[in-house]
């Protein structure tokens, strides 16, 4: 039947109506289980009767070399789409959802070792994360947490540049504090060798933990996290990994320049919610490289985390599945983190994915891996082949350009075939995309994204491809401030690319209306070009940064508190927190007024590690209406985080019902709609900065907000600044005497610093 010639007539009445049967499905039967692989049954057949006739009828002749050539490689892009699409829902046919595990008693719980793994980031990110590590409702004497330093190391103290060496040297005397007043063990290396990799294979050699928890310095986890997850190792013996989800405090550059945090589900929520739970039915799912639980014997029969490759996380579950251990994960958020703030951030995030992944297909091809069965195999290779997408997404951009300015047809169709066959395959497509992800992605919003990172990621794509083991491990900044709204530094290619889009629009326009011999094919290309168009308009939205109103994200949340100042005290309400700040309401009447500093008593959830309350200072009040006053903490000290983390990590379920309340259905027509919103006023927004004149460059001068942790972390450079150049001297001196006394002995110098 797939291959069967028909009319266009039967072949358009033949798409009509599965479309009708489909929507019928979704409508009146999507609980019923067998309606959902009825549902992706129907729509696989219309698109692969698009892929037979495409592959078979549309390709102009060889005699037109320049129009075949062209074809082909459209050809090639669109057959590309149709297998991530086939193992997508080879893979999310039916998305595994676990039942909780039961708790077990503690003398039953194996020991923990938490590693945080740490580069360049803020003292204030790591103080949060340690407490709150600590803070897990585990017992004690089975939970080490350590922070593994990896800007502390002796060849970052050793350095050439005395001024790097003493940042060095400070940044670990002040991490060695945080620790010893957090209750954290501090642990550096000799030399920043196989990166975060080999940071945590270091960890390894010291601590002797049967399951190992790795939280990025950013990823601060809940309370409950453990016990929520450390069962599954006993009840499987085989299993080496347990992963949750990665969800994010603050919007990515996409979401914030959009103005969608608070109404669309971020975009990894596709991938964790979805994806990782078909991965999970077929023993596929991977460690992410965070807010994931590993069994220090599966990690020793392959020495330790896989550092060949910069993407660690899925390289390390790709040779330990091949071993034949299996993985779990667990659909339900349990760890808090932050996103890369600006463009050019995310952009060398995505990068950094990208190439590892294709480091990982070109050096340890999941096809040739022994021990992966088959549907493994498939797995891994949706991931890493996820990758290409740049280079398709670019091709469909610039494709209907050919045929406006040059008039070369790399797709030969007339109009009432394209209608039959195309048109009703893009909207097969988009319903079985809208079915399975809709709760959880917008129409388009994939394009989008694409797009946005297709411009610069194909680059990275060709870099691997010549020199598969020249990428490095760059770590992604966060933290960062937006003072200013601002264009990207990044922006221009996708400047150039719109006008470029808008001029092609411009010519369809005139040749269809006014050249003698157009026929409606230019109409239907034309049409291409302004989806283009639009999807273009709406990066430029994205590239146009906008300014951050709250530096330090929060979570709202309902805690029972008491604020005591002047010598009274308060029972209030906490709705939200920030590591910076909170937001309270008084439980009864109105603060008094001269309240504006005082401390905030938290009542725990359960046993604290310590009783710390914390310092406020009243920021601002709104109206009586509300009574909600605004506080930020004033100096917290290192112990005092501790207080924080109960307060703002104690209940995962603050963290659903935010997800919850983004994750609703958007149908087609109103994604369309939002789509074409964007494709229209974001353009207008970032033109009038680009004659403004703000650019990146604009805000370098402007002054960053300092928070109070920074001014501490300051001020301990500062206080042990001379001393650390005399230490950086001293050593540098032992250094030369050693290699001295080498050279006269005729023995080698130690490489250890």
């Amino acid at each position: 039947m797939l291959m069967q010639p028909v009319s266009v007539q039967a072949q358009l009445l033949l798409g009509v109506t599965i479309i009708i049967a489909m929507l019928v499905l979704w409508t009146f039967f999507s609980s019923i289980s067998i309606a959902r692989q009825l549902f992706i049954a129907f729509g696989s057949f219309v698109v692969m009767r698009y892929v037979y006739w495409r592959a078979t009828s549309t390709l102009p002749p060889l005699s037109d070399p320049i129009g075949f050539g062209f074809g082909f490689t459209l050809l090639m892009a669109e057959l590309y789409c149709f297998l991530i699409l086939a193992i997508s829902l080879i893979v999310n046919a039916d998305p595994l959802k676990r039942p909780p595990m039961p708790v077990d008693p503690d003398n039953e719980l194996p020991t923990v070792d938490v590693f945080v793994p740490s580069y360049n980031e803020d003292e204030y990110i790591l103080a949060t994360t340690i407490a709150a590590a600590k803070s897990m409702d585990y017992p004690p004497d089975k939970l080490t947490v350590w922070l593994l330093d990896d800007g502390g190391t002796d060849q970052k103290c050793n350095d050439s540049n005395p001024e790097k060496a003493v940042a060095a040297l400070a940044r670990r005397l002040s991490l060695q504090k945080l620790c010893s007043e957090l209750g954290a063990q501090y642990l550096t290396r000799a030399k920043n060798e196989h990166a975060k990799a080999g940071n945590m294979n270091n960890g390894l050699k010291h601590s002797n933990g049967e399951v190992i928890v790795v939280f990025d310095a950013d990823h601060a986890p809940f309370r409950e996290f453990l016990r929520e997850t450390i069962g599954h190792f006993k009840r499987d013996p085989k299993l080496f990994l347990v992963q949750t989800p990665h969800v994010f405090l603050n919007p990515d550059p996409i979401e914030r320049n959009l103005q969608t945090w608070e109404r669309m589900p971020s975009e990894n929520e596709m991938f964790y919610s979805v994806t990782q739970r078909g991965l999970d039915k077929w023993n596929g799912s991977f460690f992410c490289g965070s807010a994931a639980l590993l069994r220090r014997a599966a990690l020793e029969t392959t020495g330790g985390f896989s550092g060949i490759t910069i993407t660690e996380d899925c390289e390390t579950a790709f040779e330990l599945h091949a071993k034949g251990w299996t993985s779990v994960f667990v659909d339900k958020p349990l760890i808090a983190g932050l996103q890369p703030e600006t463009f050019s951030s995310f952009i060398g995030q995505r990068s950094r994915w990208c190439q590892g992944m294709f480091q990982i297909l070109m050096l340890k091809n999941p096809s040739l891996k022994l021990g992966l069965n088959f549907i493994q195999r498939i797995a891994y290779l949706s991931s890493m082949t996820f990758w290409f997408f740049p280079l398709p997404r670019l091709i469909f951009m610039f494709a209907p350009l050919i045929y406006i300015f040059f008039d070369t047809k790399i797709f030969v169709s007339n109009v009432d075939e394209a209608i039959a066959y195309t048109s009703t395959y893009i909207v097969v497509n988009m319903l079985l995309q809208n079915f399975l992800y809709g709760r959880v992605r917008w129409p388009w919003i994939s394009e989008l994204y694409e797009y946005v990172q297709g411009v610069y990621l194909s680059k990275a794509i060709f870099s691997v491809v010549l020199s598969p083991r020249k990428p490095t491990f760059n770590v992604t900044a966060k933290g960062l401030s937006l003072d200013k709204d601002h264009l990207s530094e990044l922006a221009w290619p996708y400047f150039a690319i719109y006008a470029l889009l808008m001029f092609g629009g411009c010519v369809a326009f005139y040749r269809y209306m006014f050249e003698p011999g157009v026929t409606n094919l230019m109409l239907i290309v034309g049409l291409w070009n302004t989806f283009n168009l639009i999807i273009a308009g709406a990066a430029l939205g994205v590239v146009s940064e906008r300014r951050a109103v709250d530096r330090h994200p929060r979570l709202g949340i309902e805690r029972s508190a008491a604020l005591s100042a002047n010598g009274r005290v308060v029972p209030v309400i906490v709705i939200n927190v920030s590591t910076g700040g909170c937001g309270i309401r008084p439980v009864e009447g109105a603060l008094p007024g001269d309240i504006t500093k005082g401390r905030l008593h938290i009542v725990p959830l359960g046993n604290r590690v310590t009783d710390e309350s914390l310092p406020v200072v009243l920021r601002h009040a709104q109206s009586p209406e509300t009574n909600y006053y605004g506080f930020e903490f004033d100096g917290i000290t290192n112990r005092e985080y501790n207080a924080l983390a109960d307060l703002m990590y104690g209940e995962a379920s603050a963290l659903q019902r935010f997800l919850d309340h983004r994750r609703s259905h958007k149908n087609l027509f109103a994604g369309t709609f939002q789509m074409l919103i964007w494709g229209v006023t974001e353009p207008i927004r970032a033109f009038s900065l680009l004659i403004r004149g703000k650019t990146a460059q604009s805000i370098v001068d402007a002054p960053k907000e300092t928070s109070t942790a920074e001014q501490k972390v300051d001020k301990t450079v500062d206080a042990t600044l001379d001393p650390l150049q005399t230490i950086t001297q001293r050593l540098r001196q032992e250094k030369a005497d050693a290699a001295a006394a080498a050279a006269a002995s005729g023995i080698p110098e130690p490489r250890s610093a």
